[in-house]
């Protein structure tokens, strides 16, 4: 069987930086064994596969090791592909998915995700963040990940984590984060118990920081930068019970895949 492969560097207009995601189109759902072979094969933190469903498209998402529930490049890479390699000619990409209901626009080269809203809640430092992150956070929270918030940018950019200690997370990730200098906020993600060491731009890890730094900068629009090594730029919007989440992407392959 062959089946069409993109892989498309996603929150970047360069090919190279932001996250690459890899894009599987199938005709019809494949055991979920064959659908985590592949994403292990690809190597890449999210590959997300697509099947028609006449006015929408289903979407599900693996990592090397395990499939999750939400991931933002991986769905911004899909509406690439469909907007810009299939020609789909719409308003908007409707996508189902385990997080329900996500949606999908462009203006020109950029797309905004509509995704649920996640506010955070203050929580106790777990051990293994502590011994895992090694640096005094000004707060803790939590929602799907744990999200450390601390005083300044070069804090969030020079911390080396402990990914033994971290990979002891009974969430889905760690976020750390801090005011940028010529950024809303910045952060970078950690998710090795879910096969990710450092994951290079996580849009559905500002599901949870948008709402959490819009209360604190009193502000609905944000620019967010993510500081890994490949680096990415988003765009959040503060709805009501949503977050709008805007990047550029661009191809970097295309192929088929046997199987």
């Amino acid at each position: 069987m062959d089946l069409p492969l993109y892989q498309i560097d996603a929150f970047t207009s360069e090919t190279f930086r932001g996250n690459p995601a890899a894009v599987c189109l199938l005709d019809e759902w494949l055991d979920d064994s064959i659908l985590q072979c592949i994403a292990m094969e690809n190597n890449l933190s999210e590959t997300a596969f697509l099947v028609n469903d006449k006015d929408s498209w289903q979407l599900r998402w693996f990592t090397p090791t395990v499939e999750v529930d939400l991931c933002g490049h991986a769905t911004l890479a899909s509406a690439f592909v469909l907007f810009n390699e299939l020609n789909i000619n719409t308003p908007e990409i409707v996508f189902k998915s385990k997080s329900g209901k996500l949606i999908v626009t462009r203006q020109d080269d950029i797309l905004t995700l509509n995704f649920p809203m996640e506010n955070p809640r203050s929580c106790q430092c777990p051990d293994f963040i502590d011994a895992g992150i090694n640096e005094i956070p000004y707060a803790i929270l939590q929602a799907s990940d744990y999200i450390v918030v601390f005083e300044d940018e070069m804090t969030v950019r020079n911390i080396e984590p402990d990914f033994k200690q971290l990979s002891n997370n009974d969430l889905r990730g760690v976020i750390i984060t801090a005011p940028g200098k010529q950024h809303d906020f910045v952060s970078r993600f950690f998710a090795p118990n879910a096969g990710i060491p450092e994951d290079p731009v996580t849009g559905s890890a500002h599901c949870s920081l948008t709402p959490y730094w819009a209360e604190r900068l009193n502000k609905t629009s944000l620019s967010a930068a993510q500081l890994s090594q490949r680096g990415g730029e988003l765009i959040c919007e503060l709805g009501d019970e949503r977050v709008y989440l805007s990047g550029q992407a661009i191809k970097y392959f295309q192929g088929q895949i046997s199987i």
